[in-house]
């Protein structure tokens, strides 16, 4: 499990809005290529680790607003479980975060790269959430995170029309 703390210059709900949205992880945490919002409680996600795909689907387990926010795997081939603290500094001006995540596989042990990646993931959540705290203070995080989001919606839509041109041409 990897654990790490940061304290970011802006107001607690501010941050809260952008870090309880798993929508915005694949934007600053650079091990996260996709999450889709299935519902309000659920999300799906995808990376590639090593030439190897994983997905998994997450539940919110606890979302307690300005306070906490926490997830866990119900299904997938990665075990992800992830825990947010939000702690008020400075009169509410800037915000401590606390932030937790395992990964794990779940049965038998991780393939050579999800290893290493699971051992690297302090250092890498570390410089994660350097980059939300430089965006997020500077002011651009959100239109950011919406570019990456619209990226990701755009590369989808390309794949899945070169994938029925395929089709067509196979037909």
């Amino acid at each position: 499990m990897a654990h790490e703390r940061i304290e970011v210059d802006l107001p607690l709900a501010k941050v809260y809005e952008y870090l309880s949205d798993p929508t915005y992880f694949p934007h600053f945490f650079e091990r996260i290529e996709k999450v889709n919002k299935i519902n309000s409680q659920t999300f799906e996600y995808s990376t590639t680790l090593g030439g190897e795909n994983f997905e998994w689907t997450t539940n919110i387990i606890d979302d307690l607003r300005n306070t906490r926010f926490a997830w866990i795997t119900i299904n997938g081939n990665l075990n992800q479980t992830g825990t947010i603290r939000f702690t008020p500094l400075d009169n509410g001006e800037r915000t401590r975060v606390d932030f937790s995540l395992d990964y794990r596989t779940f049965y038998g042990e991780p393939g050579e790269e999800l290893a290493k990646f699971i051992k690297g993931l302090p250092a890498q959540i570390k410089k994660d959430l350097q980059r939300f705290k430089d965006e997020a203070e500077d002011g651009t995080f959100k239109q950011k995170a919406d570019d990456t989001l619209a990226k990701i919606e755009e590369e989808e839509a390309e794949a899945e029309a070169k994938a029925e041109a395929e089709e067509e041409a196979a037909e």
